[in-house]
Formats: structure tokens, C-alpha cells, sequence
């Protein structure tokens, strides 16, 4: 007789993302009795420790939350913010170009990217804190400990973590990773080998300093890295090497609460993050392909992938016109979403036209994402990143401040130019999905341009083609972040031949799983069913 199938009991939670260590951590914090909330600071804690050119404590990030006990349903931005030092034209003549992936902007000896002159104002870590204040449940200290523990035991390089370690990003604009680890003293000891070279797969990685920084900010809270000792030990080491950023950008760093952005699509309703981050371009994309009948077409045919492409360059190109720091420059949402725009750039798609699109400037694809449902009904997504990392770690502190610089524009008078005070653009975009008011997804993903065309083919997977979690995060991917389309190496060769008979360039991806990283989980009917991109390391892992 066959054997009976034993399945595992329903999960009441569930969190995923893209380190094991690091899922392993918020699913500590929440069997101990911790929410949604507190189980993503710890993941998001331990990625940078585990993680750290994706993200850490010198990051950024856009928490989006919905606790239906409490009827909160809110964004916190924590972008980073240019110092106050910036000026308009002050890299102008130094501007070679933009980078030919679109992530960033190419200056002379790579000031916006590498050293203390690349280096934004953080907002993770006050976000974190924010949160946690209003909406933690467990202690703030017992979410360092997983943390802690990594830092001053040891992780192992992962598969992931050693191709961003051997990364050599020349020949887009940008300097390799060595350059970056090796960058202080303090990086050559932590990560490279006596040889010379980025540690390798399987090799620990000791950081006591970074245990005794996370030590601190567990018992004096975020604020000693804004006016405390941290902030003091991060503003001398700008100073005494020429960096932008200053005691008084830290202090006056304010995370931005937003009203999440809405849209309704199929029936339902998806909240994203609004401007400066990357939401709006999931909310265009939506409301064009809702004219559509894209299951008619067929998953990934040619005539799907030109319709859904044509989606993604509009938003692209509506995004590189419109989109900055709202404070700056107003975005027209309204125009953006209203029906008439939506009718007429659906029209155009029918018509044949095809929407230029030279390249999409954003940040790069350095970055990482948590997203957790607790048993309660709190849905909580978080996407942070370093940006592009600088290489600078303050002595003694243990972690790497981000790169930030190298997403604003040097050339004056643009969206995205540089400014004193302005909130960088960011792509990510952390999503919640309602049925009737209930929660029913969320997802968020790494990928820099790659973000917004990620989550939004696994939103059309699960709510076109009603796919489960796991199956819409891995099935074949395709991109148009350009005039080309980039497609998975699992889109078959017949399909790229006759989408090159439509007129466009594609670009096969060697890879089989590119195009960002899409980690999350659904909730229909409330049963939790969870994905993680197998293109990263990580799982989603229930708790019964």
C-alpha cells in the first residue's frame, strides 16, 4: 500500500526573504511572541550583517504596514536625503555619461559612487526605530540578538553574497567590489583575504565591531546614530576625509509617512509606495494592462510580451519626465492614473507605437527585501539597500555607509539632479494587495530598474493567471528597461524570434531566474502560501 502524505500543519505567520540566517532570525522573534513588525527589524538587522553590500545599518529603505486591528494602513520612506553641503552643477564637469545599464550616473573618478563623498543621510535605522515605537510588540533590544550573534560568531559566505564580493562592475561606469571592501582598513580586515581577494563561498565572516555598534544602538536606541555617539563617530570621519555628509544632515534626517498609493486592478485593490519611490510606475503599469485581455494572449507569448513591455517603457519613460523628490518637483499622479491616460496609452499599444526608451536611470541593483504576516492579520513589507555601497565603514563601527550619491543626476535642471536636502528616487516598492479591504499578498524584491517590472509580471501571475506564490515569483521573466527587451533564458527561442519579427532587439539573459529578486506571500482565504526567487539564497518559512 502506498505510504499515507503527511503534510505539515497550516502556517499561522509566515516571512521570507533572501537570507536564510536572516528569515531564520524573524522567525525566532515571532515564535517567541513577537508581530509582524518586530520579526522584520530583526530580519532586516541580521541581513546587514549576513548581507552587507545589499544593506545595513548606513542604508535606506520604505517600510510599507497594515495592521488591521489597529485600522493602520501606512508607508514610512526612509530614502536617504542628499547632504546640505550639495549644489546643482557641483559634479557637472566631472559628468562622463550614464551608466549603459541605467543604474546611475557615470562621474570622474567615480566621486558619487566610491568614499566618503558618495555617502547620503540614512534613513533605515529611523525607520526601524519609528516603527518599532509605534507598532513593536516585543522589546527593541531582543531584536538584536540574532544580529549579534552573526556578527560576533560568524556566517558563511553564500552563493549570492560571493558573486557580489567578486563583482567587477567596470564595464558598466562603476568600480569593482574589491575596490569597496578594501576601501578602509577596516574592510581589507573584515572581508578580503590575506591574498588579496574577497573572501569565498564557504568562508566565515567574523565582525565584532559590528556586535559591539549593534550593542549600542540595542541599549540606547536608533537616535545614537543620529545625535548620539554613533552619529559623532560617523560626522568626524566625514570630516577628517573631505565626505559631504555632517552631524547636522544626520540630526535632521526625518522619515516621510505617507499614505500608501492605490489602485484598483481585476477587482482588487494594490497599495504601493508613492513618490519618490517606485510605486507610481506599478500603478500606470496596472492601470494600462487592465485594458487588456492578457490571458487571452497567452503566458510570455510574443503578442503578451510586446503588450506587456510596451507597459513598462510608458512607465519608464513617464518616470525619467516626472518623478523625483515631490517636495522638488510635483509628480501628476492624477494624470498618470486616470482613466484617460490609461485609455490613451492602451491605445497607442494597439495602434503599434513604440515608446523610446533610450535607458532608465535608477539605483542599483544592490539591495534586498523582508516581507512577514503575522497571526494577528499584520502585514508588514520592507525593501532596503545600501544603494550602491561606498566603501567607507567609520573605524571601529563595523559597517558600511551607502553610496547614494551615484542615483542623483549631476547634470543641473532634471528630475533627479543633484540638490541640498533632496530624497533620492528609489525603485523599490514593497506592495500589499487588498480584496475588499482584506490583505490578501504582499511582495516586495532587489533588482534596482528591475523592481517595478518584477513585482508587476508576479502581480499579473497571481491575479491574471492565478498562480500560487511560489510558482508566479518563478516563472520566466522578461525586461524592458530600454529599447531592447531583455528575456529569461527560459522564454523558448521561437517566442524571441517572433518578437524580433514585431521590430524589437531582444537580449537573452544567460541566467534563468534574472530580473529581480521577488520575494512573498499570499493569503487567500487566509491560508498563507509563500516564494522566494530561487535566483538569491533565501525561503519563506511558516510557523504553526
Amino acid at each position: 500500500m502506498p505510504k499515507p502524505i503527511r503534510r505539515l500543519p497550516p502556517a499561522r505567520a509566515m516571512i521570507t526573504a533572501p537570507q536564510p540566517e536572516a528569515v531564520e532570525a524573524g522567525t525566532a522573534i515571532l515564535r517567541a511572541g513577537g508581530n509582524a513588525l518586530d520579526a522584520v527589524i530583526a530580519c532586516a538587522l541580521t541581513q546587514g550583517v549576513v548581507d552587507p553590500m545589499m544593506c545595513g545599518l548606513g542604508g535606506l529603505g520604505v517600510l510599507h504596514l497594515l495592521d488591521p486591528a489597529r485600522g493602520v494602513h501606512t508607508v514610512i520612506d526612509g530614502l536617504s536625503v542628499s547632504p546640505l553641503a550639495c549644489r546643482a552643477d557641483m559634479w557637472a564637469d566631472r559628468f562622463e555619461g550614464d551608466c549603459p545599464d541605467g543604474f546611475g550616473y557615470i562621474v570622474r573618478d567615480n566621486l558619487n559612487e566610491l568614499g566618503h563623498g558618495s555617502v547620503t543621510a540614512p534613513g533605515i535605522l529611523r525607520v526601524l526605530g519609528q516603527a518599532h515605537t509605534q507598532y513593536g510588540r516585543a522589546g527593541w533590544a531582543s531584536l538584536f540578538d540574532p544580529a549579534i550573534g552573526h556578527a560576533e560568531e560568524g556566517w558563511l559566505v553564500r552563493p549570492h553574497v560571493a558573486t557580489m564580493f567578486y563583482l567587477d562592475e567596470r564595464a558598466y561606469g562603476r568600480r569593482s567590489y574589491l575596490d569597496k571592501l578594501a576601501f578602509t582598513g577596516d574592510g581589507k580586515r573584515i572581508y578580503v583575504r590575506p591574498d588579496g581577494m574577497p573572501k569565498r563561498l564557504g568562508e566565515r565572516v567574523l565582525n565584532p565591531d559590528l556586535a559591539a555598534t549593534l550593542r549600542l544602538i540595542a541599549r540606547e536606541g536608533a537616535e545614537t546614530f543620529y545625535t548620539g555617539e554613533l552619529a559623532r563617530r560617523i560626522a568626524d570621519d566625514m570630516a577628517r576625509h573631505d565626505g559631504l555628509l555632517t552631524l547636522e544632515d544626520l540630526a535632521a534626517y526625518v522619515p516621510e509617512v505617507r499614505e500608501p498609493l492605490q489602485v484598483s486592478y481585476r477587482g482588487r485593490t494594490v497599495a504601493v509606495p508613492p513618490p519618490p519611490a517606485g510605486g507610481i510606475m506599478i500603478a500606470e503599469m496596472l492601470r494600462i494592462l487592465e485594458r487588456f485581455d492578457l490571458v487571452a494572449l497567452g503566458h510570455n507569448s510574443a503578442a503578451y510580451i510586446q503588450v506587456v513591455a510596451e507597459a513598462m517603457k510608458l512607465a519608464g519613460r513617464d518616470k525619467e519626465r516626472h518623478i523625483g523628490d515631490p517636495r522638488f518637483i510635483v509628480p501628476p499622479l492624477a494624470r498618470l492614473l486616470s482613466d484617460a491616460y490609461a485609455d490613451e496609452c492602451a491605445a497607442g499599444i494597439r495602434a503599434g507605437e513604440r515608446t523610446p526608451l533610450p535607458r532608465v536611470g535608477a539605483e542599483p541593483k544592490h539591495t534586498t527585501t523582508v516581507s512577514c504576516v503575522d497571526s494577528d492579520g499584520m502585514v508588514v513589507s520592507l525593501t532596503h539597500t545600501l544603494g550602491l555601497p561606498s566603501g567607507v565603514i567609520p573605524p571601529g563601527t563595523g559597517f558600511m555607509l551607502n553610496g547614494g550619491m551615484n542615483s542623483y543626476d549631476p547634470r543641473p535642471g532634471r528630475a533627479a539632479s543633484i540638490g541640498p536636502g533632496r530624497r533620492r528616487f528609489s525603485t523599490m516598492s514593497p506592495l500589499i494587495v487588498l480584496d475588499g479591504g482584506t490583505p490578501v499578498a504582499t511582495l516586495g524584491a532587489p533588482g534596482g530598474a528591475w523592481i517595478t517590472i518584477a513585482l508587476t509580471q508576479v502581480l499579473l501571475n497571481l491575479l491574471d493567471w492565478g498562480m500560487g506564490m511560489q510558482e508566479a515569483i518563478s516563472a520566466p521573466r522578461f525586461s524592458a528597461t530600454s529599447d531592447a527587451i531583455d528575456i529569461s533564458n527560459r522564454i523558448p527561442r521561437e517566442t524571441q524570434r517572433a518578437v524580433e519579427a514585431m521590430g524589437y532587439e531582444v537580449r537573452r539573459s544567460p541566467a534563468s531566474y534574472p530580473f529581480g529578486g521577488v520575494h512573498g506571500i499570499a493569503m487567500w482565504d487566509g491560508v498563507l502560501d509563500g516564494g522566494a526567487d530561487p535566483q538569491r539564497d533565501g525561503l519563506a518559512t511558516g510557523i504553526s
